[in-house]
């Protein structure tokens, strides 16, 4: 759909998530469409930190693990995620990065199923995904990761896969998978289904259990908007937990830590797969970007997110026809997430033409340009300038001036 500048403020004034915008700290002049890779700061995180450094910190020092319950916290904030992924409480823990636990449950769920030795999983999934299933598989003998083009991953699920491992939403086009319908299909082999949920947590309407899936992992710093490197979360279904063994056993996951024996024994249900001691105040960071999550209505941010792409997508349309973008998301709103991506060869310059003009998107090789449609803060007439600046770019040909790419620098 396309629109006047009168209609996208009419839009804006009757969203019912409106009175999120104050609540995050977003600087004057920026259009900002990156929440798929950094969310933005909320202003409740900076009061929450100063008081978890100035008192909790500052003043409770140690005994704030117990006084102010730091050492629940993995499981208190894992069990306010499950909220938002369709899980129970008891099957979330909020701890480390995505890398990290993608390898726990990748070796716990080759451990699983002993006899099989594939990771299946798609060319082009998320990098670390990638690398880290290639590293497990270097540290086991016979393992192998098997990636195939994404339309015949169905087709590769046989008896000599262990899990399969994938994207619910891809990073670069924000095509989303059938979890329902994969899960199954794993299950059908007798494999397991890990999905990673870093790019639809807290923008789309998830809902593990109800696709039975068996494993998930998510990071806190894209839409749950928990600051830069944010802890990250994982799934472990309930019917699973008992028989699963991270390989790493670290103190925090041990039946009882405090004990500080010299032999490791796992603590009942999802504690196991804790590791280190918690990051406290990032941790905290994110609970609090979690807790403005579960505010919003689920549906009503599922619901916006499609209208935000809609509106994205028939501005470029309508105002773009000639600059030679080419749409890489898919277009029913059930087969994708909240991001839209669009392909165009000089798509680096653009970016960062865009950027210079408060329009902060971000690109991915080779010719991706990608916009987070972000609904807690983002608005209609948001969507609405940003197309009208990316015209604007186009005709006056400013991406021509960009300075090339420095090696190292993020996109």
């Amino acid at each position: 759909m396309n629109a006047t500048l009168a209609q996208a403020r009419a839009w804006d004034a009757a969203d019912p998530l409106r009175e999120f915008r104050a609540r995050f700290a977003l600087p004057a002049g920026v259009i900002y469409l990156d929440g798929n890779s950094l969310g933005a700061l909320s202003v409740a995180t900076q009061g929450r930190l100063g008081e978890a450094i100035s008192r909790e910190w500052g003043e409770g020092l140690i005994r704030s693990w117990n006084d102010e319950d730091w050492i629940g916290a993995p499981a208190r904030v894992g069990g306010k995620i499950a909220r938002l992924i369709g899980a129970g409480a008891h099957e979330v823990t909020a701890a480390d990065s995505t890398s990290v636990n993608l390898f726990k449950l990748l070796a716990a769920a080759l451990g699983a199923r002993p006899g099989r030795r594939v990771i299946l999983t798609e060319a082009g999934n998320f990098p670390t995904d990638l690398y880290v299933a290639r590293g497990l598989a270097g540290l086991a003998p016979g393992v192998e990761v098997r990636a195939v083009a994404s339309d015949a991953v169905a087709g590769a699920i046989n008896e000599q896969v262990a899990v399969v491992l994938l994207s619910h939403v891809h990073y670069k086009s924000a095509a989303r998978r059938d979890m329902a319908a994969i899960t199954a299909l794993a299950h059908g082999a007798g494999a397991l289904a890990l999905w990673d949920l870093s790019h639809s947590v807290g923008a789309i309407e998830i809902e593990l259990n109800a696709c039975a899936a068996d494993l998930a992992v998510g990071c806190g710093y894209k839409f749950l908007n928990g600051g830069p490197g944010a802890p990250a979360f994982l799934f472990v279904a309930e019917r699973l937990q008992e028989t699963l063994v991270s390989p790493l056993t670290g103190w925090m996951g041990h039946a009882a830590p405090f004990d500080f024996v010299d032999d490791w024994r796992p603590a009942p249900g999802i504690g196991r797969f804790l590791a280190g001691t918690p990051p406290m105040l990032s941790l905290l960071a994110l609970e609090v970007g979690v807790d403005l999550a579960l505010e919003a209505d689920a549906k009503a941010v599922a619901h916006k997110a499609e209208r935000l792409w809609e509106l994205f997508a028939g501005e470029v349309a309508a105002r773009c026809a000639a600059h030679g973008f080419r749409l890489i998301t898919p277009a029913r709103a059930a087969e994708r997430g909240s991001h839209i991506a669009f392909a165009h060869p000089d798509g680096y310059g653009i970016v960062q033409a865009l950027i210079a003009r408060g329009v902060i998107g971000d690109f991915r090789d080779p010719d991706i340009m990608r916009f987070g449609l972000t609904p807690l803060y983002l608005g209609y007439e948001d969507v609405w300038r940003a197309v009208e600046i990316l015209d604007e770019v186009m005709k006056s040909e400013a991406w021509r001036h960009t300075p090339p790419r420095a090696a190292g620098r993020v996109t």
